[in-house]
């Protein structure tokens, strides 16, 4: 079995040889390769070459195309910028939109022509044309409704909304929910795997509200991916999501990508057993800051709570995007540790 095929065995909990690793290496492909973020950011083909280099060099079983998180909202009329040649795009402090009545400046969705998401569908092509037979490919369709709709009414403001002006708050998050369709689609054409999401804001709403307003349309969007694409599902929250964890699994996700903040055991033991792990070592430290016996001793642990939880459908991952000056050492020795487990055998015998 290749990595491709693995993941997809996982993912649908069969036995496999082995455990699968697919940390989330965007800005890393670039900055370990020696290219500017910003080239990284504006090319298609740099994005593409670097994240192949990435697998040809470091044998990850999944590949991650993402540039960063202001794709859709620059596409819907966001003011974007570099803070510097070598650091990420970013947007600016000041909302974009403060009112119902100014969403009718919001474009139709159309990747095709919109911001950089034609230039991310190029790349995503370019790395499925070149590696996707053997290896898992993930896509990020950037950010779920309610985080994009913070993008876009500024942080504060969209917490603000949710009470003081409901009505806005739902109109923004209705055609956020257009352009994350209608972007997961346009990358979902291309031969994505795994079509992944992040909704890291939501998770300061806490649960009552996170219901009410992120959960809806989080729901939405993976309904209507899974009825118009033949795409895995991933969601994405950074932080310490177990206050949400069981409202997460209902979001229609097949996947959840869980950061350090949550132990993983009590994640394996509450999560439905049809919803998939990837996770969670800490991207800070020990991946890039500590040593490649520190990540070892990481990856260990958590390949043992998924073995011990009888966790079959578990990917090994860092919980968050890398930074990317993280060690190549200590990359290698976390998907090393999955593929060269010493304990294959007994992960494919619990798993059965």
């Amino acid at each position: 079995m290749n990595s491709k095929q693995l993941i997809h065995a996982t993912l649908r909990g069969e036995s496999v040889p082995r455990p699968v690793c697919g940390p989330l290496a965007c800005h890393f492909c670039g900055r370990y390769y020696g290219v500017p973020l910003k080239d990284y950011t504006l090319n298609a083909d740099t994005l593409a070459d670097c994240v192949i280099r990435y697998h040809h060099e470091f044998r990850p079983d999944a590949v991650w195309i993402s540039a960063d998180t202001w794709i859709t909202a620059e596409a819907m009329g966001a003011a974007v910028h570099f803070p510097g040649d070598d650091q990420p795009m970013c947007g600016h402090p000041e909302p974009t939109y403060r009112s119902i009545e100014e969403l009718a400046k919001i474009p139709a969705p159309d990747p095709t022509s919109l911001g950089r998401q034609p230039l991310m569908c190029q790349a995503l092509r370019k790395v499925v044309r070149e590696i996707g037979d053997e290896t898992f490919v993930v896509a990020c369709i950037d950010q779920a409704p309610f985080s994009l709709a913070c993008a876009l009414g500024g942080i504060n403001e969209m917490m603000m909304a949710t009470v003081a002006d409901p009505d806005f708050a739902r109109a923004l998050l209705e055609k956020c929910t257009e352009h994350v369709v209608a972007y997961a689609q346009a990358l979902a054409a291309e031969g994505a795997d795994m079509l992944s999401t992040g909704d890291s804001p939501a998770v300061m709403l806490g649960p009552a509200t996170y219901r009410q307003y992120a959960l809806p349309f989080e729901q939405r969007v993976f309904e209507i991916l899974r009825d118009t694409t033949r795409c895995r599902l991933s969601l994405h929250i950074c932080g310490d999501s177990t206050e949400i964890l069981t409202d997460m699994a209902s979001s229609g996700a097949d996947v959840l990508e869980l950061d350090y903040g949550v132990d993983l055991g009590h994640a394996c033991d509450v999560l439905p057993e049809s919803i998939a792990i990837w996770g969670n070592i800490n991207a800070v430290s020990p991946l890039y800051n500590g040593s490649p016996v520190e990540v070892r001793a990481a990856a260990g642990q958590a390949l043992e709570a998924a073995r011990r939880t009888g966790r079959k459908r578990f990917v090994l991952s860092s919980g968050c995007t890398l930074a990317p000056d993280t060690p190549g050492d200590n990359l290698h020795e976390l998907i090393d540790s999955a593929v060269a487990h010493p304990g294959g055998e007994t992960w494919q015998r619990r798993a059965r």
